[in-house]
């Protein structure tokens, strides 16, 4: 510390007495988007991270780190990954993190971006491992949100916050593919079948409910009536008796 002092001192005093020759190379401009950290003899100096603006260091003594504080977007190459029910996936996902905290960022991490993209990865294969084929079918932006809290938990160390966590593409295998769609095959076939069950219910209740208000006569009008409806030109015509002259009713 003392040795580290009386150089600090001596290059200030350098500085000053060649100013303004040696002022040029003491400045850096670090851009809005951008924040520098500065290590003075191996230690970083102490407070908040510099910037934006224009920042005096010792060159030759001094190492100025600059670190961009954008969002930054990472495509994880498809993992695989089991599911719960035992099912093999292959699984496409997006990252979006920033830096928040700069000195944690060179200080914690030897290369966070490396670092932030295992954890992803990692964190991915938990996460939808410990889920069934219908959750994560169902169920992408909880599972989603989930994620993002635990790597928000687990990259708060570093300096780097994960903002967001999209699942792009879940890719099942093609003989598991064609099993889903037989079976959602065989339930719009069984929902059809119902629905048609159901409308001769109704219409059979519906002809109940009129057989039962209507009186002999009027049902043999509407015989009759039906028998002139019938296409004159037509090859076969089916006669049907009514039922009071089969059973031999006197009143016919």
């Amino acid at each position: 510390g003392v040795l580290g002092a009386v150089l600090t001192f001596l290059s200030v005093l350098f500085i000053l007495l060649t100013f303004p020759l040696t002022a040029w190379s003491c400045v850096q401009v670090v851009l809005e988007y951008e924040r520098a950290v500065i290590f003075r003899l191996g230690r970083v100096i102490k407070g908040p991270a510099k910037g934006p603006g224009l920042i005096w260091f010792i060159p030759w003594l001094d190492d100025v780190q600059k670190v961009d504080l954008r969002t930054f977007s990472a495509c994880l190459c498809p993992q695989q990954v089991l599911t719960a029910d035992s099912v093999p996936l292959l699984v496409d996902a997006v990252v979006f993190y920033r830096v928040v905290d700069p000195t944690l960022w060179f200080t914690r991490v030897q290369n966070g971006c490396d670092a932030t993209h295992l954890l992803v990865q990692a964190s991915l294969r938990a996460a939808l491992g410990a889920h069934t084929l219908t959750d994560l079918l169902t169920q992408r932006p909880r599972i989603a949100t989930r994620m993002e809290e635990a790597l928000h938990t687990s990259s708060r160390p570093w300096g780097v916050q994960v903002q967001r966590v999209e699942l792009r593409d879940l890719r099942l295998p093609n003989s598991l593919q064609r099993c889903l769609a037989s079976e959602a095959e065989a339930e719009r076939t069984a929902r059809a079948m119902m629905i048609v069950a159901e409308g001769e219910v109704k219409a059979s209740r519906t002809l109940r409910a009129a057989a039962s208000e209507l009186s002999p006569v009027a049902l043999h009008l509407r015989y009759l009536q039906t028998l002139a409806s019938v296409d004159s030109g037509a090859s076969i015509v089916v006669w049907i008796v009514p039922t009071e002259i089969q059973s031999g009713d006197p009143r016919r």
